[in-house]
């Protein structure tokens, strides 16, 4: 029997920011079969995807290609595995910056899976010329300065027999002027406006990278602006605007003035609680970089939780010491047919409030939370509850310190220690670890993350970062393997690890 046929989406990514990816895209990247995707899409675009996807990149590099990098697919090559996935059956995403319709080759790839006879759906998605002027606090319209925007092809070169551009006609067009790929013909772009009447002393913008946490902007006159953006260094991908409203970034600019903008800074969580620290961190404007240094191994399905869980209603106290313990500690629940009214004959206890917090969104508030995350102030805290003779479950990582349960011991507690998870090292990327050698900042979360980060790393530590632990414990970890502890968090979560880096930068100029 012949396979189904299958339908291809051209799927605009956006420019950058994965946050203006549209929910649309988003949701047929985590369905699709197949993925084949550019160059210039965010990081974050893929995420999404299953893991049994097939991903391939056919993207394509401006310039000269290196040796060592593998030869580009040409666009009939993609144009034929579009077709010949979707003829196996298969739900096939062509994925493109921006939006694939303006300046992307999707028209031209409509038009071949139109003629191959393969169903096909068009996703716009937010294009460069609009977002990075935006982000780099240029309106394209407004009221007093331009009422028209026009959109070019700067890449072509408009001395060149048989261009397709009137550069005439756009030297005297009453709006503004929006040029993709043109950094490398700005001169040429800028001197024939120039010659052909537009005002050498219009407002005229650079912008790098733009929607980025990496973007830059540089902004000067028509005529000034190619030296500037020369000197500045300033590459592909870019957008170059000219117009009165380039003007109006001094007052709208916005992305620069976020407290974290232009500073790198490493996240060496697990994987599963890292997205939540980097997104807060990536609001705030810092480049991150996401190096998981551990990765979490569940333990529920060991005999010893399962012989913990069965006993649960019997524990007169259930301390939990992080809020990966509570999550598994609720699946491990869960698994029994049991929930939070488990929990109901014990005092429960939280080790800090970001375990409380765990806890909290699965029915249960905690009845003794410390002030400071530390298994010494738990214990000081537990101080009013009598454990004598009665059972008590911890419930944990497999490499926690025995503070806490020697302490409940001492007080005549009958402790069961449980290992609900282990932290192992994680591998870091390749790539990821290549952009932290020249971070700004690495966090810590944990004392497993400085070893195994410090571990992974080797001789590659990034030199100049400053060192940011979440509290006393971690710092500790860290003076042990030879780190200057630069920040420690006064409250003992990933909040308060913010709070404290942000105190910090805004001591401290930009790096440039």
């Amino acid at each position: 029997m012949a396979a189904r046929p299958g339908v291809v989406y051209l799927v605009g990514a956006g420019p950058g920011d994965p946050g203006l990816m549209t929910l649309r895209g988003a949701e047929l990247v985590a369905s699709a079969d197949v993925i084949l995707h550019d160059r210039l899409i965010p990081a974050a675009a893929l995420r999404g995807a299953r893991e049994d996807a097939e991903i391939a990149y056919v993207g394509k590099r401006p310039g000269e290609r290196a040796p060592d990098v593998e030869p580009e697919l040409p666009q009939a090559e993609i144009e034929r595995l579009m077709v010949e996935h979707a003829r196996a059956g298969h739900s096939v995403v062509r994925l493109k910056g921006g939006d694939p319709f303006v300046f992307g080759r999707g028209g031209e790839e409509a038009e071949a899976l139109a003629d191959a006879g393969v169903s096909f759906e068009v996703v716009p998605g937010v294009t460069a010329g609009v977002a990075a002027p935006a982000y780099a606090g240029i309106p394209l319209t407004h009221r007093d300065d331009a009422s028209a925007v026009a959109f070019v092809a700067g890449h072509e070169d408009p001395s060149k027999d048989g261009s397709a551009i009137d550069w005439d006609a756009l030297a005297r067009f009453p709006g503004t002027l929006v040029l993709y790929m043109g950094v490398r013909r700005l001169p040429e772009v800028a001197a024939r406006l120039i010659a052909a009447g537009r005002d050498p002393a219009e407002p005229a913008a650079a912008v790098e990278r733009g929607t980025t946490p990496a973007q830059r902007t540089v902004a000067a006159t028509l005529a000034d602006l190619p030296d500037a953006a020369s000197q500045a260094g300033v590459s592909p991908p870019a957008i170059v605007l000219t117009g009165q409203v380039a003007a109006r970034r001094e007052t709208i600019g916005w992305l620069e003035r976020r407290p974290l903008f232009g500073r790198r800074v490493v996240v060496t969580r697990a994987r599963a609680q890292a997205s939540g620290l980097a997104a807060t961190l990536g609001a705030l404007g810092a480049e991150v970089i996401e190096l998981p240094a551990i990765r979490i191994v569940s333990r529920v399905d060991s005999a010893e939780v399962r012989d913990a869980i069965a006993a649960i209603h019997s524990y007169a106290l259930i301390c939990l010491t992080s809020p990966n313990g509570a999550r598994l500690l609720f699946q491990a629940l869960d698994a029994a047919g049991l929930d939070a009214r488990a929990l109901a004959n014990a005092t429960v206890a939280a080790i800090g409030p970001g375990t409380a917090t765990a806890l909290a969104e699965r029915g249960i508030r905690a009845d003794v939370v410390p002030e400071r995350s530390i298994a010494e102030a738990l214990v000081d805290s537990l101080a009013p509850v009598d454990v004598a003779n009665r059972p008590v479950l911890i419930a944990r990582a497999a490499e926690a310190r025995d503070v806490l349960p020697e302490a409940l011991r001492e007080r005549g507690g009958k402790v069961d220690d449980v290992a609900l998870y282990e932290t192992v090292a994680d591998e870091p990327d390749a790539d990821a670890a290549q952009a932290a050698r020249s971070a700004d900042y690495v966090t810590f979360t944990s004392s497993s993350t400085v070893r195994n980060f410090v571990a992974a790393a080797g001789d590659r530590f990034p030199e100049r970062a400053r060192v940011v632990s979440i509290g006393p414990v971690t710092s500790d970890a860290a003076r042990e393997v030879g780190l200057e502890v630069d920040v420690e968090a006064d409250r003992h979560d990933p909040q308060g690890l913010v709070e404290a880096l942000l105190l910090d930068a805004a001591g401290r100029t930009v790096p440039g």
